[in-house]
């Protein structure tokens, strides 16, 4: 019997095991299991050991997910949750340039386009919205709406401040007003409203 590749295992877990109902949900179980089970290979990823995977429609999925969503989970609430954000983005681009996300079912689809939804760069939230309205035919409804929530806060502050802490950066007041008021609830109640 093959191996399977760890890819898959990422893939496997992620898209399958867990699904959307935990994707989105803060989970110290599941962030102590993904820490367990591919934390080493996090850290072979950010050390530049998994390069290979991005050159592959499929492992590139499985880095994407490795590098972006993980050390959400993994990290969370620390400076390196962010710190293998740019390792995504890269892989992100250059499989979304081949088409690659388009072999991919929705709704695990998304995960090709969240390192730009992560980012604190505006063209690439926009660069978001976009892939989520023209690539997300069947789920992308709610997708669409979390992004456009995700711009408009880097639109406002040119950043995240929820991650002011984690990276030592000094709140401005308007940020905590945004914070202490509801901050993304806020924005996203406001959306849909005028939806």
């Amino acid at each position: 019997m093959t191996a399977t590749h760890p890819s898959e295992d990422v893939l496997g877990f992620w898209l399958e095991s867990c699904g959307p109902g935990k994707w989105y949900a803060q989970d110290d179980n599941l962030d102590d299991q993904i820490t367990r089970h591919f934390g080493a290979l996090w850290r072979d990823a950010a050390d530049g050991k998994l390069d290979t995977w991005k050159g592959h429609p499929r492992k590139a999925l499985g880095f994407i997910i490795l590098t972006d969503q993980f050390p959400r989970n993994m990290f969370r609430n620390s400076a390196m949750a962010f710190s293998t954000d740019r390792l995504a983005k890269s892989a992100a681009c250059y499989s979304i340039d081949r088409g690659w996300d388009m072999r991919t079912a929705e709704p695990g689809r998304q995960f090709f386009y969240m390192p730009f939804c992560h980012s604190e760069v505006l063209s690439d939230q926009d660069h978001c919205v976009r892939l989520m309205k023209e690539r997300m035919p069947e789920t992308g409804a709610g997708n669409i709406l979390h992004a456009r929530v995700h711009r408009e806060i880097i639109r406002r502050f040119g950043r995240f401040p929820y991650r002011n802490a984690a990276l030592g950066r000094a709140t401005k007041p308007a940020e905590q007003r945004f914070m202490d008021d509801g901050g993304y609830g806020l924005i996203l109640g406001e959306l849909e409203a005028m939806a």
